[in-house]
């Protein structure tokens, strides 16, 4: 009997848009899921590779030529959160809290991932959380990605889009009302390696910091990694674990119209002796357009390795067409191309994606 209350008490509480609990936790959530046609070429590529005993470039552009065609039903980072604040007895500080995971609507297999999960404290001195939670660069994209979280998401070209784990950040008060720092570092717990191949066990092994500014239009950010846990797009060498990220964003939103730049320079933190460090070099560039109930939308993005030469380039473009505040649906078409510069007679892998679906916040 306990148990069916329970569900029906947070049935209810989905149910109903960013419900308040009385003076308790917000519940939130979104489902967004697409019905989408895709041919990924670039995968069935790296598919070969990954079996091939003695690559060929005759059976790479077979594997590439074969590629198939695939239709499926995506849940594009559908989640369900709760958060809130509470005050406390010293200072005037609050408590603050999220607890947010990932929902698979379409096929119900990844229930309850972990995505941002933190607690912490807010007052006149900023804001301290520890948990796991999107990095300072991550977020200092702001809304420039156009097409987050479906077939055209930044991260398909370029590296820094992380959620990290064992995370501790503080944020400034916003300076002006428009100017934030962001300083986030993460303790080594000895899962990373030093120099001479021994665990690094400091306190601050990985930093992440961001400066962001933010008016009425106008939206802009500058962030750096250090030592953070990821890999290059197209020039990893597989020396390294980690990798410096050092990324500039720029948003403008006049009237019915946006505008979106993104410029990123991303290198290996170690490599072996006589090696040179994986280094590539990333922009982005978006645009939408209002008329009414539709926006309309376009995306570019490219990476260049400095190392390999390899090149990976993404153009996206699309229509939403909004249903209500929280609710609309769309659709688009993505293509990204892998251009190889060291394979001689290789065709260029293409992976191509249209998809139509529908985003309903709560």
């Amino acid at each position: 009997m306990k148990k069916n209350l329970l569900a029906i008490a947070v049935g209810a509480a989905v149910a109903m848009p960013v419900v308040a609990l009385a003076d308790g936790p917000t519940v939130y959530g979104k489902v967004n899921v697409s019905l989408e046609n895709s041919t990924d070429e670039v995968e069935a590529l790296f598919d070969y590779l990954d079996g091939a005993a003695v690559p060929t470039i005759e059976e790479a552009n077979t594997a590439i030529s074969d590629a198939e065609d695939v239709w499926a039903l995506n849940s594009n980072a559908s989640r369900l959160g709760v958060k809130g604040d509470f005050d406390l007895d010293v200072a005037n500080l609050k408590a603050i809290y999220q607890l947010e995971y990932e929902i698979a609507v379409d096929d119900g297999d990844a229930v309850f991932k972990q995505r941002n999960i933190f607690g912490g404290f807010k007052g006149a001195f900023g804001t301290l959380k520890a948990g796991m939670f999107d990095t300072p660069t991550k977020k200092a994209q702001g809304k420039i990605d156009q097409f987050n979280d479906i077939g055209g998401d930044i991260k398909n070209i370029l590296s820094g889009e992380n959620r990290s784990k064992n995370i501790i950040q503080y944020s400034t008060p916003a300076l002006a009302d428009i100017v934030t720092l962001n300083a986030a570092f993460i303790p080594a717990e000895g899962a990373d390696l030093d120099n001479d191949g021994k665990p690094e066990t400091g306190l601050a092994d990985t930093l992440s910091v961001s400066l962001v500014a933010e008016k009425d239009l106008f939206f802009g950010a500058i962030s750096h990694d250090s030592d953070m846990v990821d890999e290059l797009s197209v020039d990893e060498t597989g020396n390294s674990t980690t990798i410096d990220i050092t990324r500039v964003a720029v948003g403008l939103k006049p009237g019915n119209f946006e505008f979106g730049a993104l410029y990123q320079m991303a290198e290996e933190t170690e490599s072996l002796p006589g090696v040179d460090k994986g280094e590539e070099t990333s922009v982005v560039l978006s645009g939408a357009m209002k008329i009414d109930r539709v926006k309309l939308k376009a995306q570019y993005g490219m990476t260049e390795g400095d190392v390999l030469k390899d090149e990976l380039t993404q153009w996206s473009l699309g229509a939403d067409y909004k249903l209500a505040k929280a609710s609309k649906v769309y659709a688009y078409y993505s293509n990204l191309e892998l251009a190889i510069d060291d394979a001689p007679g290789l065709d260029d892998p293409i992976a191509d994606t249209f998809g139509i679906g529908m985003e309903h916040k709560f």
